[in-house]
């Protein structure tokens, strides 16, 4: 059995990683599923070309996150892929509208397997007939998931603790950890998922006083403790060169790549330049652009 570490080298040397996770597949359908879906999440579906794809999230009233998505087009049918954590509250929030318009909203998730994939996906080859493809991330359909997971075999099966050094590492936030119903939409940083152009929807006036009047109070960014050593934790409190309040990091672990404890975490805006020194307790921690591989952060 391979190591953790042969594991990791494997991936980051061109190989293939898989980790077989539960995700939330949903699809809205119909004539009016554009407007339906344009008043709900904050991109605009009516620039969505036929078999493209966009990122999304789903704001409360007051712009704050229930659920990111990312959503594909296949003709007047959208499918809105999403966490385990968040399909419920996704299903739900459209299911209860679905007597409002000529749409229909139905939870494909129990009809497929998901794959996220992390490493050289070109060598995949071709897909079972009906799967959905995320980029990497990938839904096969149950009754060919098997034979799927069987064509696999020389690939890395990933384990629990090598996806969530992958993750932290590529800067994935992981909803309930990294954000939650009181994380504004505009400081988890991903701007394109945002339309500042298209019609209303709902959390629209928050976000866009937030765009137009500046920028969000924090942002969602990487942190590298100078020190490898750390007994930092998720909710401890990023603190500044003159003991103010910096943020606050939700994910730590310590990166093979960069030989490094890192961790995601919200910065205030005050301290958003890379290589920004900031405290978490005793420990020493320089800010970083997001994902760590293609930051531009001093390490050393």
């Amino acid at each position: 059995m391979k190591s953790f570490f042969e594991d990791y080298d494997s991936i980051r040397e061109g190989g293939l990683g898989f980790r077989n996770l539960k995700r939330g597949l949903v699809e809205v359908s119909g004539a009016e599923a554009i407007k339906f879906l344009n008043g709900l999440i904050t991109n605009d579906l009516a620039k969505l070309e036929d078999e493209a794809q966009m990122l999304a999230a789903f704001p409360t009233v007051k712009g704050r996150i229930f659920a990111l998505v990312r959503v594909v087009r296949f003709g007047d049918k959208f499918l809105l892929e999403t966490e385990e954590a968040t399909k419920q509250k996704v299903f739900e929030n459209l299911f209860r509208f679905t007597f409002a318009g000529d749409f229909v909203v139905d939870d494909l998730s129990d009809q497929y397997e998901f794959y996220r994939f992390f490493g050289d996906s070109t060598c995949l080859g071709s897909l079972p007939d009906g799967a959905v493809s995320f980029q990497n991330d990938i839904f096969i359909p149950i009754d060919a998931a098997k034979d799927f997971h069987k064509s696999l075999s020389r690939s890395v099966e990933i384990s629990d603790e090598l996806y969530e050094v992958l993750r932290i590492e590529a800067g994935i936030p992981k909803y309930g950890v990294d954000m939650g119903e009181k994380t504004v939409v505009p400081e988890i940083g991903i701007d394109e998922m945002i339309s500042y152009k298209k019609g209303c929807y709902i959390g629209q006036e928050v976000i866009a006083r937030i765009h137009f009047m500046g920028k969000a109070a924090k942002k969602f960014m990487g942190l590298v403790f100078v020190e490898e050593e750390t007994q930092a934790k998720s909710g401890d409190e990023l603190i500044s060169s003159d003991g103010k309040n910096a943020g606050a990091i939700t994910s730590v672990v310590f990166s093979p790549k960069l030989g490094k404890t890192v961790a995601l975490g919200f910065v205030r805006n005050a301290f958003l330049d890379s290589g920004t020194e900031l405290k978490v307790g005793e420990d020493l921690v320089k800010v970083s652009k997001l994902p760590f591989a293609e930051g531009e952060t001093d390490y050393s």
